[in-house]
């Protein structure tokens, strides 16, 4: 696998995660995740594990979407975990992360919510 840049601060992952989606690098935005994180997402279903993420990813990049980085809200940690959030500006409600440092410092997600739809009224 090809080094990539680290997220020393949780916030680094959604900077790297949008910088990598644009560049097509599947294989880059699944480093961002560790060995066997979950990920809701297709809406309504979960991928397990960063081979799955991986391809997944492929597939998505394979349409060419581009993403815009959105602002972060504000990080909670504690201690080796953290949860992150942004609110996004396609509407979709939130997005939030489980991210946990690993022994180098560097910070991987564990799950990650990209899209909270608001419950129907």
């Amino acid at each position: 696998m090809p080094e990539y840049e680290k997220a020393m601060r949780p916030e680094d992952l959604t900077r790297l995660f949008v910088e990598r989606s644009n560049a097509g690098d599947a294989a880059g935005v699944a480093a961002l995740y560790e060995e066997d994180a979950v990920m809701a997402y297709p809406p309504g279903r979960t991928t397990v594990g960063r081979a799955a993420i991986r391809a997944l990813w492929g597939e998505v990049l394979a349409h060419a979407p581009r993403f815009e980085p959105e602002a972060p809200l504000p990080t909670l940690v504690s201690g080796d975990v953290a949860l992150t959030a942004t609110p996004p500006r396609d509407g979709a409600g939130a997005r939030a992360q489980v991210v946990r440092r690993q022994p180098d410092g560097s910070w991987l997600r564990v799950l990650d919510q990209p899209e909270f739809l608001p419950p129907a009224r």
